[in-house]
């Protein structure tokens, strides 16, 4: 029967929009989450993308590796949400032309945009984390989160903590897919070989300690200061972001003497990064809040041998590189385990490289994104008339 329908579908295509809040260039997991998707799906179907601009301003449309993506126009941002009727109009228009919709949460306003809309289709929730901060958005939020998840086919997630931590997802369980983030290890391969971090040591002798992410609340980067000024030895830290609290934290650097070994590399661009990241010693992930629901920035690391330390959350983040076997976890919040840490990692030359080795090896037998995007696609067509139909991975010709 599924060859019948094959043959019948035949040069027809499905029809997936992917929404979500920002899109790249924004740096950020969800949206590296989303445009992987866009990009795997993008030719054996329709793709395209519904988000918001990160400032204010008119609309935008444009084409990223051949996917068109609108970026709907903005009045300014409450509680990190864009004010963006434009979204809503524009969800509902596109959304009469889906088989599917892709939902990466969270990010309220596509939640009320689809109960709008009237959408009788295939609705998928890629549910990237709860809210943890905004108590009082969560108060106005949390039925109509509900909703949605009520209404939802599927709900993605990247690891069965995200089920466990959540008091919002255990009610829908039954719902609930797991599958994992992932990478393209041949990318990072390919990325040019450039000593980023090492060009700028003050002591050429030592380890680069590397943290990655933006610099809020929950990433954790004040106890990571604090944790730094403790750790004896030829070791330099590098924060690859910015955000918020970059003053604050340049200020704190100075305040623990510490500001002539740690580097503020601002926002970098992808290439950039990956230099960084195959430039370390020692990458770092010490976040404190259930925001940071997973960390894709530790696979970029371990993807290139280096080991991680990262933070006993309840959520996904210690389930991505493992203690004793990929790195060190140490509890939240906690600088005294987290200058232990990375002490016994800047000491021990032999662990240090047996962590990354395992590293490298976890990422290539769990998180290549070749097999996930395989089960992505596989979840996001089940129950529609192109239900069954093969993801076939796009092969370069010269392979």
């Amino acid at each position: 029967m599924k060859q019948a329908n094959h043959t019948e579908m035949r040069g027809q295509k499905p029809r997936i929009l992917i929404v979500g809040k920002a899109y790249d260039p924004h740096i950020g997991g969800i949206e590296t989450v989303m445009q992987q998707v866009a990009d795997g799906c993008n030719g054996r179907a329709k793709v395209s993308v519904l988000t918001c601009r990160d400032d204010w301003g008119l609309s935008q449309v444009e084409r990223i590796h051949g996917v068109p993506v609108l970026r709907c126009g903005s009045l300014g941002t409450v509680a990190s949400c864009p004010l963006s009727p434009e979204f809503v109009m524009q969800f509902r228009r596109k959304v009469m032309c889906a088989d599917v919709v892709e939902l990466h949460l969270p990010f309220p306003p596509a939640d009320l945009a689809c109960l709008l809309s009237g959408y009788k289709g295939r609705v998928v929730v890629a549910w990237h984390s709860d809210v943890v901060r905004q108590k009082r958005l969560l108060k106005l939020y949390a039925p109509l989160m509900r909703w949605l998840l009520r209404r939802a086919d599927a709900i993605i997630v990247a690891t069965k903590a995200h089920i466990d931590s959540s008091p919002y997802l255990r009610e829908f369980r039954e719902k609930c897919v797991v599958i994992p983030y992932g990478i393209s290890p041949k990318e990072y391969a390919a990325a040019p070989t450039v000593p980023v971090l090492t060009q700028r040591l003050h002591d050429p002798s030592a380890k680069k300690i590397l943290f990655v992410g933006r610099l809020v609340y929950y990433k954790g980067v004040d106890v990571l200061l604090e944790a730094f000024a403790k750790v004896i030895g030829n070791a330099e830290l590098f924060l690859a972001g910015d955000g918020v609290l970059r003053d604050t934290l340049k200020t704190r650097a100075a305040e623990l003497g510490i500001a002539q070994r740690v580097h503020f590399l601002g926002r970098r661009v992808t290439p950039e990064l990956r230099a960084a990241f195959r430039d370390c010693d020692i990458f770092v992930l010490p976040s404190v809040a259930n925001s940071e629901a997973f960390g894709i920035v530790q696979l970029e690391a371990m993807v290139y041998g280096k080991p991680v330390i990262n933070t006993a959350l309840p959520t996904g983040v210690p389930l991505v590189s493992l203690h004793g076997k990929t790195g060190l976890t140490v509890p939240p919040s906690d600088a005294a385990s987290l200058a232990d840490a990375m002490q016994l990692l800047v000491t021990e030359d032999e662990l240090r490289v047996q962590y990354g080795m395992a590293a490298r090896e976890r990422v290539l037998e769990t998180f290549d994104i070749a097999q996930i995007l395989r089960q992505t696609w596989e979840v996001l067509l089940e129950g529609t008339r192109f239900a069954g139909m093969p993801y076939q991975r796009k092969v370069k010709r010269e392979e």
